[in-house]
């Protein structure tokens, strides 16, 4: 993944990631008829943990801010994806006969809220261009 940018902060990877959760999300929706298809999910947490060690000078930034906290990326796990993101399993609630693991009210509930943080990512950075466009006209 890219380097942090200085204007934005993390809201550009932010919506990356999003994006890319939603993108496996509607696949588990798309596939919830499908038996034995396990439904997944980006894990957030440790892929925003992965860029910003890669982002820090020598890559040794810490995630916490005391030595007592826990680091924000312990015990998860996950297979990388491409982009970098992390997939990990979705747990089902009810198991299937077919195997199936998606639960088409979960994965909406999950796509909306991926969608809001997208949303809130997309408000923060179009915030920051409005500034700028100010700062450089005077208006």
């Amino acid at each position: 993944m890219a380097k942090l940018d200085p204007i934005f902060g993390i809201h550009a990877e932010a919506m990356s990631v999003q994006r890319r959760r939603m993108e496996v999300l509607s696949a588990n929706i798309a596939n919830a008829d499908t038996p034995g298809f396990k439904a997944r999910d980006v894990d957030f947490a440790s892929t925003l943990a992965s860029v910003i060690k890669s982002d820090a000078p020598g890559a040794s930034r810490t995630l916490t801010t005391d030595a007592r906290h826990i680091p924000m990326n312990a015990g998860l796990t996950g297979n990388p994806a491409g982009d970098g993101s992390r997939l990990a399993y979705r747990v089902p609630m009810q198991p299937s006969v077919d195997g199936n693991t998606v639960d088409v009210q979960v994965e909406q509930a999950k796509f909306a809220e991926a969608a809001l943080h997208y949303q809130a990512s997309l408000q923060f950075a179009d915030g920051r261009i409005r500034g700028l466009m100010t700062a450089i006209t005077g208006q």
